[in-house]
């Protein structure tokens, strides 16, 4: 299905990273990561660029097939679309009226996102980090708290985010690697 592996090495769930102070007792915790074959500056734009109503989830073209073309995502860097700061506030596809507060944006290394949904508190932090291969290591933190069902978002929401994300690591794959 997908060739991209999203499973995080020990030192990136074990290690601090920025945003986990907005949700600082998370019910539950989502790390993934993955390695991209370009450098951050190459890798950067696209998570720049990422979301409902902007880009879109990138996902492998035989998996987009399966999407209305008027709905898939971009498959290549738009400009008009690279200027997020923090205090922007970007669509989310958790519901709508789902929107995510960019917190940190510190270009190409970091991109921190936080919301605040009901009684539901959510960080989610983008890391892009050089590899000495000119490859990029991207980690993925989301952290929530407030829910009712623990169990119930740890598995089954665990279970969303995992092929969600195998998606986005695929698709960017393939779009870092098209002529």
């Amino acid at each position: 299905m997908f060739t991209t592996t999203v499973a995080p090495r020990p030192d990136e769930t074990s290690r601090a990273m920025p945003g986990d102070d907005l949700v600082p007792r998370p019910d539950a915790v989502m790390d993934r990561a993955f390695t991209l074959p370009a450098p951050p500056e190459e890798v950067w734009p696209w998570f720049n660029q990422l979301g409902k109503n902007r880009a879109g989830w990138y996902m492998p073209a035989w998996l987009e097939r399966a999407v209305p073309p008027g709905r898939r995502a971009l498959r290549e860097i738009e400009p008009a679309l690279q200027h997020l700061r923090p205090g922007d506030i970007i669509d989310d596809w958790g519901g709508r009226q789902a929107t995510f507060e960019i917190v940190i944006h510190d270009a190409p290394h970091t991109l921190v996102h936080r919301s605040t949904r009901g009684r539901l508190s959510i960080s989610w932090t983008i890391t892009l980090t050089p590899e000495a291969s000119g490859t990029t290591r991207v980690h993925l933190r989301f952290r929530i708290n407030g829910v009712k069902h623990r169990r119930l978002v740890e598995h089954a929401g665990g279970l969303v985010d995992l092929l969600t994300v195998a998606a986005l690591a695929a698709g960017l794959r393939e779009r870092l690697t098209e002529p």
